[in-house]
């Protein structure tokens, strides 16, 4: 096997640490020529690629080469970064920058002078497009290259680990029923397109060891473009304000640059007409990224080799989670149709629609003044659509989803294990580029952060503000209603309740959508005052704040209709009220269930609707406006780097919004799924959809992200485990509080009144009786046309000829001991079968462990050998330092790694 590579003292790149920050800054470039080599002149013309002839520039002047290309101009070095910079600064521009001389275009030009020369020091190789190339005659292009010297020297620095033998252990058992999944298979050399070997921490002097059988190949392009970011990060370009100034961050800030990015291959619609190429978006986008292939695996392989494992590791949860929601859909459907099929058989909304019992059940006005008293069975289709979701399946579900998002967690810790072993991040320590600081740390923080705290509050008065509403409308609802004689055919479906609900639903959620703008950017802002130390501090930081906002956002109407409405609303003559004005809503008698539903409904799906949309036609149609003009021109006009240029920029925190809305979606499914057992299904199909969509904007839309490392998702995980111990409480006491189910139950065993019928009569049972001549002239309505005497009220309290008149009576405190007991009867269960399991599944499966701690032994054995093999070369050479105790050391440490 042709193992290249050369050592010795040709390049070396030195890493010191400042003494004030810490910060990792390169320092010093040298580079030795042999006898008679000529110095390297500028960057655009050195030709410093080992083991590559680069050709005369006589030659390459006669070269044809496609625009389309992803090399240099001589067709030999690879483009492994661009920056663009505009150097046309019209009078408008300059104006802005009076107040900013820094901004200026002389500022700007000199810090581009430098920090490209700096880059020529730290040996990266550029190469220039002048603007009258571009497509607009605008745009310059810097194509930066990394020489086999530079990528050598910064993998050891990175701690890049690179093959040293294919792997030789058996692969593992296939499962037999596989051949039952073949039509969901993608072809072989699309899920696994490398071979699969031992690898080890690069090291410059053990060049030798390495399967190094072609320089320009050896480091993939993920890897190689890692590397250059990470040089541009920490490349210094000046010192203003006695303070050093380095990276490609703020030279994007500041105007210097206008975008940096690593290449994509190739077109994604049409292989590249370079033999060189690799293709692989083309092949992302055949197989991944079309919505036709939404049955088919992801090929996570050739995505994490493309976008590097950080992203990788985001598909495989994603897709791992699609999965587990199908056995939850398809529970979710079951309960939800034994819901549908029981309709006609639950007792309480018969006797709601029943003419001689709801009919003549007059029920007290729900607002003061405006509204009038109302029959019961105007509600009756609300009382049976409610039985869909509040029947004993719903408690069923509540405790299977208690037990399956534990699995969920519990698998999902397996499958990263098992994705840590395949993908070579068993041993992954962060790695320096996310634990070393930050380059956007270089001073403390003076200025005071805003508390997060001061910032829910404004969620919290917006959740006021709707509340407010619904209680301000719902007479004019009732009212409209009453009045307008075309709504009366669908007065019964279209309850003032009802109407209220879903207009105060769709009201929230527009009021989310706005506050999120906002509260992304103050998310960001906080986050960035406080200067974390390093990439991983600071995204941890942002996750946390972020999801603060988001889930109080969300979830606040959720948990005011769930546990709050109704529940504090008085009694005719003594009803409660917000800000000493607005009366505390009422329920229906079937349940406030069935609202709950409603809002959780219109705020989910129209969250996935809009994010579908803002993920895919926002990018799409940017795209289109941005390229309009050069699609009109000839191909070999619009260059592969302006290509990319054209799309938009995944940015630093693409990844981030991806994971905080599938988090969301999973808090939606979790927290409030007893009163909706259709929402994993919804889930599901967004989920399929999300799949592609992302696959398909990431491959089409998007610049090609630079390559970061990752050995799990992260944060996320613990968010995730909190909500899954969150969603327990909740769901108890949404079976508890929210539903009728345990008065149903107590009413069931206590108090029936018909042994032959134990339900019948629940409904007259569970309305206390109140005395229109004690309305105070506040709540008393202004007509009583009828001339009732009493009015009905969703409550437990003795009756106005009782002694012991409108208090709570006996059976309400029966129901609340109930509802207690309830909760921390299910909340003992669900957490101890939880707990349970989560004992009995370990996180990495055993043959996981045994193929790790081989592959491991296989390793250092090679590595032994080697240092063995160079030792007695060293012995036979007549070498006075290698010693014959180094040489037993060394022997014997192989011995010790075999007894391990």
């Amino acid at each position: 096997m042709n193992r290249l590579g050369r050592r010795g003292n040709e390049t070396l790149i030195e890493m010191a640490l400042s003494a004030d920050d810490d910060t990792a800054i390169l320092t010093k470039f040298k580079a030795s020529q042999s006898e008679g080599e000529e110095c390297n002149g500028p960057l655009s013309e050195t030709i410093s690629t080992a083991g590559s002839e680069i050709p005369s520039s006589s030659e390459i002047d006669k070269r044809h080469q496609s625009k389309d290309s992803i090399f240099f101009r001589d067709g030999v070095r690879r483009i492994d970064f661009v920056l663009s910079y505009v150097d046309d600064f019209n009078k408008e521009f300059e104006k802005k920058l009076v107040s900013k001389p820094e901004f200026s275009g002389m500022f700007i030009q000199e810090r581009r002078k430098e920090f490209e020369s700096n880059l020529q020091k730290a040996g990266l190789e550029l190469e220039t497009e002048d603007k009258k190339e571009s497509e607009d005659g605008k745009i310059f292009f810097v194509k930066i290259h990394a020489p086999w010297e530079v990528l050598i020297t910064y993998a050891e620095v990175l701690n890049i680990k690179v093959p040293i033998k294919e792997n030789d252990i058996p692969c593992m058992v296939e499962n037999p029923l596989d051949c039952m999944l073949f039509p969901l298979r993608l072809p072989e050399q699309v899920m696994h397109p490398e071979p699969d070997y031992f690898t080890a921490p690069f090291s410059k002097d053990k060049q030798e060891l390495y399967l190094i059988n072609d320089q320009s190949t050896f480091f993939s392009p993920s890897m190689r473009n890692r590397i250059v970011n990470y040089i541009l990060t920490r490349c210094p370009y000046g010192t203003e304000e006695g303070k050093k100034k380095f990276g490609i961050k703020r030279l994007l800030n500041n105007g210097t640059y206008t975008a940096a990015y690593p290449l994509h291959d190739c077109q994604y619609w049409k292989k590249a007409n370079d033999p060189n190429c690799d293709n692989e978006r083309y092949t992302l986008y055949m197989e991944w990224a079309r919505f036709l292939r939404f049955y088919k695996e992801q090929p996570l392989d050739l995505i994490r080799k493309y976008y590097g494992e950080k992203i990788g590791i985001y598909f495989a949860w994603l897709g791992f989670y699609t999965e587990m929601l199908f056995l939850a859909a398809v529970v979710g459907l079951i309960c939800f149709l034994y819901g549908l099929f029981t309709m006609d058989e639950n007792m309480s909304s018969k006797e709601i629609c029943d003419p001689a019992i709801g009919g003549e059940i007059i029920m007290c006005p729900l607002c003061d003044q405006e509204c009038e008293y109302w029959r019961l069975n105007t509600t009756c289709e609300s009382s049976q659509y409610s039985h869909l979701f509040d029947n004993v399946a719903t408690l069923f579900f509540a405790i299977f989803m208690g037990i399956w998002v534990t699995l969920f967690l519990e698998f999902w810790k397996r499958r990263q294990a098992r994705l840590k072993y395949e993908w070579d991040l068993v041993d992954f320590e962060e790695e320096q580029q996310q634990l070393q600081l930050r380059p956007e740390y270089e001073a403390k923080c003076t200025q005071k952060k805003r508390n997060p705290v001061t910032q829910v509050s404004l969620i919290i008065a917006s959740m006021i503000a709707v509340i407010v509403y619904r209680l301000a409308v719902y007479a004019a609802f009732a009212s409209l209603m009453e009045n307008t004689q075309s709504l009366q055919p669908i007065s019964g479906l279209l309850t003032p309740q009802l109407a209220t609900s879903v207009t105060a639903s769709c009201l929230n959620f527009v009021i989310i959508m706005i506050l999120n703008f906002f509260y992304e950017r103050i998310a960001i802002w906080i986050t960035d005052m406080e200067i974390p130390r390093t990439h991983m501090e600071y995204e941890n930081r942002l996750t946390m704040k972020m999801f603060l906002f988001q889930f109080v956002n969300y979830y606040s109407s959720c948990f005011y209709v769930a546990f709050f409405k109704g529940k504090f609303v008085g009694y005719p003559g003594a009803y409660t009220y917000m800000f000493n004005r607005w009366r505390n809503e009422e329920c229906d008698p079937a349940g406030c269930l069935i609202e709950l539903t409603t809002q959780l409904t219109i705020v989910m799906a129209g969250k996935q609707i809009w994010g579908n949309i803002q993920e895919a036609f926002v990018p799409w149609i940017c795209n289109w406006w941005g390229r309009r003009k050069a699609r009109n021109n000839p191909e070999n006009l619009y260059s592969r780097w302006e290509q990319d240029h054209d799309l938009q920029t995944f940015g630093a925190l693409g990844l981030f919004y991806e994971y905080l809305e599938m988090v969301i979606q999973f808090g939606f499914i979790t927290l409030f799924v007893a009163s909706f057992p259709l929402a994993p299904l919804l889930a599901l199909m967004n989920n399929i959809l999300e799949i592609r969509v992302d696959s398909w904007k990431l491959t089409t839309q998007y610049r090609r992200p630079v390559a970061a490392k990752a050995h799990s998702i992260g944060v996320w995980q613990e968010i995730l485990n909190g909500m899954a111990i969150l969603s327990v409480v909740t769901n108890a006491f949404i079976v508890a509080f929210t539903s009728d189910m345990i008065p149903r139950l107590v009413y069931y065993y206590a108090y029936y009144e018909n042994e032959d019928s134990p339900m019948s009569g629940y409904i007259n049972n569970s309305l206390s009786v109140f005395l229109i001549s004690d309305f105070p002239d506040r709540n008393k309505p202004k007509e009583n046309p009828e001339n009732f005497v009493i009015c009905r009220y969703r409550d437990y309290r003795y009756p106005p000829d009782h002694e012991r008149k409108y208090l709570h009576s006996m059976q309400f405190w029966h129901i609340l001991a109930a509802k207690l007991a309830f909760i921390i009867i299910m909340e003992h269960v669900v957490f101890i079968v939880k707990f349970f399991v989560a004992w009995m599944i370990p996180d990495v499966p055993a043959d996981v462990k045994a193929r790790i701690k081989r592959e491991k032994y296989l390793t250092q054995k090679i590595l032994h050998e080697y240092e063995l093999e160079k030792l007695k070369e060293r012995l036979c050479q007549g070498d006075k330092r290698a010693t014959e105790k180094e040489f037993i050391a060394t022997e014997g440490r192989m011995e010790l790694s075999r007894a391990m």
